[in-house]
């Protein structure tokens, strides 16, 4: 596994480190992602997939996308499982992710917008998937200042993962009116 050094210096390496993102670099929300999944006390690997948790690019961040082609490359660096959920945390179609976030029973599968596919996932990748995607969103929210975008999917986000991610969500929305 690399060390922290490594893996921010890839993002020198393929020019991603100083894409702008909501008022600060593509960089600097990587790490911020990565210290807000230390704090709610995720494992490394977790904590890795929040630094390229949109290495792919998403259907919102365009303005740096790695060509899958490199996945070997990311799967080398974080390994096999961090770099599977950061893929998922790109190839989400957020709208088919949203019906199925908001079922009652659950989500039936996961469509994955560069193939197509709907794809079943695993307890634990769906839950870890939305520990990622939620504190992805909560860290750059006050920036955005679009607070109302796929609100009420976030919410229900933070309600079924609870604890910490519940704690951060509502400490975050607190601030909209600032």
């Amino acid at each position: 596994m690399a060390t922290f050094k490594e893996l921010t210096d890839f993002f020198q390496q393929v020019g991603a480190a100083d894409v702008s993102h909501t008022t600060k670099s593509y960089l600097a929300h990587a790490i911020a992602v990565h210290g807000d999944l230390k704090k709610w006390g995720c494992d490394e690997d977790l904590q890795n997939v929040g630094l390229f948790h949109s290495i792919y690019g998403t259907e919102r961040f365009q303005r740096f996308t790695l060509p899958l082609e490199r996945r070997d490359e990311v799967k080398a660096l974080i390994g096999e499982r961090a770099e599977w959920l950061s893929y998922l945390n790109c190839a989400m179609d957020r709208e088919h992710f949203d019906r199925e976030a908001v079922k009652v029973d659950g989500p039936e599968g996961f469509l994955d917008r560069y193939t197509g596919e709907v794809i079943k996932l695993s307890p634990q990748d769906e839950a870890d998937l939305n520990t990622i995607h939620l504190c992805d969103w909560l860290e750059q929210v006050g920036r955005s200042n679009d607070w109302n975008y796929r609100r009420a999917v976030y919410r229900k986000l933070a309600e079924q993962l609870g604890g910490i991610a519940l704690e951060s969500y509502d400490a975050v929305y607190a601030n909209e009116s600032e």
